[in-house]
């Protein structure tokens, strides 16, 4: 399974908001017609993350998740430079509500160079 948004977290990312790549928009749930949608990821250890997603009304998208994503930050224990990548599960019967995986992975350095990066559970 490919991940739809994998991002190497900045300092807004942690602070703030997740600034999402365009491309994950086509993955998520329709927006109607407006600014915002609802969709819920699930993580490793299988707990549920509400998020909400939003885009500019005018213009350029620029989408960004606000709503519980400074929870999972927390949560996570995560820092600029660690990783997060969403995952659109295959759709299987029953499986719609939570059709997101969020992996989220710590960087490691080795004398001060990224030697990759381990998952958190």
């Amino acid at each position: 399974m490919a991940p739809r948004s994998s991002k190497v977290l900045r300092e807004t990312d942690i602070k703030r908001r997740y600034s999402v790549p365009t491309g994950f928009l086509s993955s998520l749930p329709s927006f109607n017609g407006g600014h915002a949608v609802d969709f819920q990821a699930v993580d490793g250890s299988g707990r549920v993350w509400p998020f909400r997603c939003s885009v500019r009304k005018n213009g350029h998208p620029k989408p960004v998740i606000s709503k519980g994503w400074r929870a999972f930050v927390g949560s996570k224990g995560l820092k600029v430079g660690d990783k997060v990548r969403f995952y659109k599960k295959k759709n299987e019967a029953g499986a719609k509500k939570h059709a997101y995986e969020i992996r989220a992975e710590k960087e490691i350095k080795i004398f001060g160079a990224v030697f990759g990066y381990a998952p958190i559970i």
